[in-house]
């Protein structure tokens, strides 16, 4: 865990690493209310063994706990391809409302048809709210509002809360780059915009990434800024142009495996962190459509 020192007016941000999916998972909290949102929580999964676990949750729930700290928000920034959400487990320990931006729908559909659930309700009502572009919201007395950031997925937003962008897996740190675009759904061109759009945010912006893979072997970071970002991300100042940025883009991507959880964390995550209902037995079942993403490299991969 990492706390970042607030300034008067600025939320303080506690970013909690999960070495085993690479993700980060953030406490945003209003130092003056004592309200705090909890963005892109983890549920702990093994695929080798099928358990599942609440030890990150558990570890944000102990900071809430420890700090005093009032959660008024559940947030996810998209629907998750390498980790399950633990929105929904989160919401039946605090009573906060679950939120993810209202272009999980697009998504949705395209899953369902993907794990053949011709009933599944693809119109959000798995989370309490649904943000979209220009949408704003508070953390305690601080103001956040919503950008919409699809490329790495068709519904990723971005939350700027405060001074604080919590940019998922647009952009990693600097020496990291940028987030593959080769999902179902993902676009190379659309991720080019959308990290314009997050660089044009002031610069002294704090950027919080959704994921970091320690380049070089470095101790994991996931704090910096749009002029950082600007001036040192290794893809940006590699291909500075919009054809030199999809090109390297796609042709990365081409070469990339699929995270090794996507088919199990989609039919979780498309369902706001819910995990499948128990069937006669008792026990639940995830489902795994086979050769459904035609064309993806093989191998053990990073998202």
């Amino acid at each position: 865990m990492h706390i970042h020192a607030e300034s008067p007016g600025t939320p303080k941000v506690a970013g909690f690493f999960d070495p085993r999916t690479f993700s980060v998972q953030y406490v945003v909290s209003d130092p003056a209310t004592r309200r705090c949102a909890i963005i892109d929580p983890v549920l702990d999964f093994d695929e080798k063994s099928g358990a599942t676990a609440t030890f990150h949750a558990d570890e944000l729930l102990a900071y809430v706990d420890r700090h005093g700290l009032e959660v008024e928000w559940i947030l996810d920034t998209h629907p998750h391809a390498d980790h399950f959400s633990a929105a929904r487990y989160l919401k039946e320990k605090t009573g906060a409302p679950t939120a993810i931006g209202v272009y999980v729908k697009g998504v949705q559909a395209l899953w369902k048809d993907l794990y053949n659930w011709p009933d599944f309700p693809d119109d959000g009502r798995q989370w309490d709210h649904l943000f979209a572009e220009g949408d704003t919201f508070r953390v305690g007395e601080v103001e956040g509002r919503i950008m919409f950031s699809p490329g790495h997925t068709k519904a990723s937003i971005t939350y700027v809360i405060g001074d604080a962008a919590f940019v998922h897996d647009t952009l990693f740190q600097p020496d990291g780059g940028t987030a593959r675009a080769d999902f179902p759904g993902g676009n190379a061109h659309k991720l080019w915009d959308s990290i314009q759009a997050i660089l044009a945010l002031p610069d002294n912006t704090r950027l919080f990434t959704g994921h970091d893979y320690m380049p070089g072997d470095r101790e994991p970071e996931w704090e910096s800024t749009v002029r950082t970002q600007r001036e040192a991300n290794i893809h940006l100042q590699g291909c500075p142009t919009a054809d030199s940025f999809i090109a390297m883009r796609n042709e990365r991507d081409a070469k990339l495996p699929m995270p090794k959880l996507i088919l199990h964390a989609l039919q979780v995550n498309i369902r706001g962190g819910a995990l499948p209902e128990p069937e006669e037995n008792g026990r639940r079942y995830l489902k795994i459509p086979l050769d459904a993403l035609p064309g993806a490299a093989w191998g053990e991969a990073r998202s």
